[in-house]
């Protein structure tokens, strides 16, 4: 347990390190696909931090000059391109080709930064760089002594889990599509995602046609609970106290907090609210091992999260049946069972896979609180 306690420390000393200006957000939330945006002008300052890095710029318009905010990804995905807080310094003459921001306001997303004395295209973070995938043919299921497998790394190897095949919850019958954060391409789609009751359909139906802009994970900074902790860019590690037969799940994205899991035998209880080892934001987890594949059995959540990317409405009464099986080193299937008679109309499946992400830690990734 002393690497367990080692992560906590370092990561709170990282947090107060690296403390990001806003929270993380999904794009279309803050900015408009359909007001695009050419900027020209030399950049007055660079803020390196997470969620989001931030360029400055004056831009000349006839004899006034205005400070324009672009933003760009996180340090983390700019550093997986090559990039460095150096790449760009005050002074430094640019192109910028974006989006704007919806509330009229002088920001604006960047889909391209060009340096103007040279045509370099610079600080460009292509999707898909935030875990890269492992290569050649997989090695077998990692195991422990005693058989069973292992959901991290082998003892002297590092690594997690990322890239998820799904970005949502979608019923096991349905294929929509939907961007990164959730939000369906074709809002008609509402319908077809889950057996909603009229009111959690009504209000997932707010949330997409918000852009996801209340979602309190990137508002507030609220822990990522249920199945959402699987489907985050920066992924999710096991660490396994196998002696005392409890698994922590740290998660990669948001504030960087973690659940626990009990595969001791304890019982689950019935209509419980959580109870005092445990947040309700990530319940009462207890699991069993039937062969290869660990049973998680979770109860006890509250209503202050949402459990998925996209916005999808929960009750307390929510109960989750997650299956997670490793079926070979490079590959985490992930399944899970969602009963909650206060929201859906019938008990429904969904699941995806993760890919091995070897040889590293999680992202140094964190959320900040983005309350006035």
């Amino acid at each position: 347990m002393k690497h367990f306690f080692g992560r906590l420390a370092v990561g709170l000393g990282v947090f107060l390190a690296a403390a990001p200006v806003v929270a993380h957000h999904a794009i279309s939330a803050k900015f408009d696909e359909n007001r695009p945006v050419t900027l020209k002008g030399l950049v007055s300052k660079v803020d390196w931090l997470n969620p989001h890095v931030h360029i400055f710029i004056d831009v000349q318009n006839g004899n006034t000059s205005s400070n324009w905010a672009i933003e760009l990804e996180s340090p983390v995905d700019l550093q997986k391109g090559g990039w460095n807080r150096d790449s760009l310094k005050p002074g430094d003459a640019i192109t910028v080709q974006g989006i704007s921001a919806r509330d009229g306001s002088r920001q604006a997303w960047a889909r391209s930064v060009v340096m103007a004395s040279t045509g370099k295209k610079v600080l460009d973070a292509p999707s898909g760089t935030q875990a890269s995938a492992p290569r050649g043919a997989a090695r077998p299921t990692p195991r422990w002594p005693d058989g069973q497998p292992r959901l991290g790394p082998p003892t002297g190897e590092t690594g997690y889990w990322a890239k998820p095949s799904a970005n949502g919850l979608v019923e096991n019958a349905a294929r929509i599509p939907m961007d990164p954060y959730g939000l369906l391409r074709n809002i008609a789609d509402v319908d077809k995602v889950a057996p909603f009751q009229r009111w959690a359909r009504d209000l997932y139906e707010l949330r997409q046609r918000n852009h996801l802009k209340d979602d309190p994970m990137f508002l507030y900074c609220m822990p990522p609970g249920g199945p959402r902790q699987f489907q985050l860019p920066y992924g999710m590690q096991f660490v396994e106290d196998h002696d005392r037969k409890r698994i922590f799940v740290f998660v990669g994205s948001g504030n960087h907090n973690y659940r626990i899991i009990y595969t001791d035998g304890r019982a689950q209880q019935g209509q419980l609210r959580g109870d005092a080892d445990n947040p309700l934001y990530y319940g009462r987890a207890v699991a069993q091992w039937e062969k290869d594949t660990l049973v998680v059995d979770t109860k006890g959540f509250n209503e202050k999260f949402w459990f998925t990317n996209g916005g999808l409405p929960h009750t307390e009464q929510l109960h989750l049946i997650e299956r997670l099986t490793r079926t070979d080193f490079n590959t985490l299937k992930y399944e899970v069972t969602i009963d909650d008679p206060g929201a859906y109309t019938r008990t429904w499946s969904t699941g995806w896979n993760l890919q091995w992400v070897p040889g590293e830690e999680l992202p140094l990734y964190y959320c900040q609180d983005n309350r006035p």
